[in-house]
């Protein structure tokens, strides 16, 4: 190899931007949720003081992770931890009712602790959750590499700036998508394989509206494509499997995909 291209790597490693290791900053995110759902957690606390001082705990490791990291050098760290923490009610409430929703809306779901302990749905909701209330803030980097380590556990890949509400259910859901500006309503139901993509990933549509809207109470189910920030999924619809969508579509309708099927006998 050239000393050119030694010369160009050792450049690389020289600036660097600092930033705390995926497993640093997942790492506190996992703590956080085993806080919220001890269903995942060996630990038990037995006071109030206790679990006080976990939350400060991680308040602070929080603020730790942003100093460390260049890209949020100019915010106001201590202030972003605290107001994150500050929101975690509304965020256990908000993930309450996507376990009650995973729950009720599976027949094999024998109780919330299994939804809690084994769903790869509620695994990526509540990284994403996380992630969302981060993302808010405007807190750089750490909402998506939060959302990737969910996206590479589970197959789920939801952007943390998507916007979600309540009862929120994904079943199986690997090779779902859901793209940056999703915009999703309550009591909806998508199964494996949904994408909620862009009919364009233009660089210059960064800053636009280029994925769908999906109102309240709608079951997309496997392998379904609803694709462009102008389609609009009217609510108490029902978009079946492997359905292909760039285009709005009233509320309480039915759309099908119906391929012609043949069973033919043996002679």
């Amino acid at each position: 190899m050239s000393e050119d291209f030694y010369r160009q790597i050792l450049n690389k490693q020289q600036h660097a931007q600092a930033v705390p290791s995926n497993k640093a900053i997942t790492g506190w995110a996992l703590q956080v949720i085993r806080l919220l759902y001890p269903e995942q957690s060996k630990q038990v606390f037995i006071s109030v003081d206790e679990l006080k001082q976990e939350f400060a705990k991680l308040e602070t490791e929080l603020c730790h992770i942003m100093d460390a990291t260049k890209a949020c050098s100019n915010c106001d760290n201590e202030r972003l931890a605290k107001a994150f923490f500050e929101e975690l009610p509304e965020l256990y409430r908000l993930l309450n009712t996507d376990i009650q929703a995973i729950f009720t809306g599976d027949p094999a779901a024998r109780s919330e602790f299994e939804v809690i302990r084994t769903y790869p749905g509620f695994y990526a909701i509540s990284f994403y959750r996380l992630a969302h209330s981060l993302y808010k803030y405007e807190i750089p980097l750490l909402p998506r590499i939060l959302t990737e380590y969910a996206h590479s556990k589970t197959g789920i890949d939801i952007h943390p700036a998507a916007e979600i509400g309540e009862y929120f259910y994904i079943d199986h859901g690997t090779g779902t998508v859901i793209g940056e500006t999703t915009q999703i309503g309550k009591h909806v139901k998508l199964y494996q394989g949904v994408t909620l993509g862009a009919l364009s990933v233009a660089k210059n549509m960064a800053y636009i509206k280029r994925h769908p809207t999906v109102e309240d109470n709608v079951i997309i189910y496997s392998g379904a494509t609803i694709l462009g920030g102008e389609t609009v999924i009217g609510h108490d619809s029902i978009i079946g499997g492997n359905v292909w969508l760039t285009k709005s579509v009233a509320p309480d309708s039915t759309v099908l995909n119906t391929p012609m099927v043949k069973v033919l006998k043996k002679v």
